[in-house]
């Protein structure tokens, strides 16, 4: 009875390990891209200044408006022996509380360039904030493909480790009954041995590309999970660039905006001002100083040194190095795509070759198998083609990861 109760518990404990295992979670590469969306602290900040520049308009907008304040002032200059300030001047002492409303008349073309002066810097906000998820992005995707290729890596050489291990014990059971020597049993324990070592260092590559994704992608998760195959296609390319020389136009409308403010800095200003309280230097019948007045201030600029001049002079200065530095970017820009299609069409070409390669090779490693089980072939010439399997495979897979990464660098390129 005990020993069917203990043979039961080692069923359902196997058969409970083998479902965990094969519910393992598996990540793919949007998991990443949104954790790392959602801590990056540059994103937030970028967020946080959209707002910012929305309040700022809030604040220019208020300006338009009435200003009014409240101000008070006292004084008083004694004489003492005669000593004191002249009192025709000081009236020797006085009390000031007014209410003052000020009101700039042609302040509506001032408040409309500063408007679209803070439209120009959220859009530029927004432009820094998407180039940033973009070079985030990128980042995780390229570690991403870096940590899958590891994990691959580690796949395949547990899977030459299982065949070596199945050959071994063959060999062995052939060296007792002298069909093969000890040495090239001892050769292929050898081989054996080595590949199982470099199993351990892949697993620990691995180990270090996954935390390295981690931490791009702002994860503190020590779990390493498996994996999903990345699936990143080349997008069309659009032949316009208008994401990257968004900021070329920004730009000039920047510049369009500052010369604005020029012009309106030499238009004539016209304000009005009203107020009322209390002013008096005590003196007369304080009781009555109770009043009220209003005003206008009008001015005009008539001669500053040619300063608009020169202005306008570091403006176009600045508009012919931006024109200039969007020229080169374009150039390298297209010659950048120009380069990654290129390279990309070159290694397609590739796969159809190293397919067959490794196609050849696996049948090589079957026929010398059977060989192998009879004594009809050397031991060295079995490990000949297993390495050369390995080295198909190799090649197979670092292609494969060099294509995804040139795809993921074209796209980001091609926005």
């Amino acid at each position: 009875m005990n020993v069917i109760l203990k043979y039961f518990i080692i069923c359902c404990l196997t058969f409970s390990f083998i479902k965990v295992k094969a519910q393992m979670p598996v990540k793919n590469l949007d998991y990443f891209l949104k954790q790392a969306q959602s801590s990056n602290p540059v994103l937030k900040d970028f967020e946080n200044q959209k707002r910012s520049a929305g309040i700022d308009s809030l604040i220019v907008r208020a300006t338009a408006r009435p200003q009014v304040t409240a101000s008070g002032a006292g004084m008083y200059a004694p004489i003492i022996r005669g000593y004191g300030y002249d009192e025709v001047i000081t009236n020797g002492q006085a009390l000031e509380a007014l209410l003052n409303v000020n009101y700039d008349l042609l302040n509506k073309k001032r408040i409309n360039n500063q408007l679209e002066g803070i439209k120009i810097q959220s859009d530029s906000i927004k432009y820094a904030d998407q180039l940033s998820l973009y070079d985030l992005n990128r980042s995780v995707a390229d570690q991403y493909i870096t940590a899958y290729a590891s994990q691959v890596q580690v796949d395949f050489n547990r899977e030459v480790v299982t065949l070596l291990k199945k050959e071994e014990q063959l060999l062995k059971t052939l060296t007792r009954s002298n069909i093969y020597k000890q040495s090239e049993y001892l050769t292929f324990l050898v081989t054996l041995q080595q590949q199982q070592l470099v199993l351990k260092q892949a697993e620990l590559q691995f180990k270090n590309d996954y935390a390295t994704l981690n931490y791009l992608a702002g994860i503190t998760d020590t779990i390493t999970t498996k994996l999903a195959e990345p699936k990143l296609e080349a997008e069309i390319f659009k032949n316009n660039q208008f994401f990257f020389t968004k900021r070329f136009e920004l730009d000039s409308l920047k510049n369009i905006n500052l010369k604005n403010g020029i012009d309106l800095n030499y238009k004539p200003k016209l304000g009005v001002y009203a107020n009322g309280g209390y002013s008096s230097s005590l003196v007369l019948q304080p009781y009555k100083n109770f009043g009220t007045s209003v005003g206008f201030t009008f001015s005009v600029p008539i001669y500053d040194g040619h300063q608009k001049k020169m202005q306008y002079d570091k403006l176009k200065l600045s508009s012919n190095t931006m024109t200039s530095y969007k020229a080169f970017f374009l150039r390298q820009q297209n010659q950048q795509l120009n380069l990654i299609r290129q390279q990309i069409v070159q290694t397609d070409a590739l796969f159809g070759k190293i397919n067959e390669q490794i196609r050849f090779s696996k049948g090589l490693i079957e026929v010398d198998s059977k060989l192998l089980h009879t004594g009809d072939l050397k031991v060295a010439d079995f490990i000949i083609a297993i390495n050369n399997y390995m080295a198909a495979q190799n090649l197979l897979r670092q292609t494969n990861i060099n294509r995804l990464k040139l795809i993921n660098q074209y796209n980001y390129w091609n926005k």
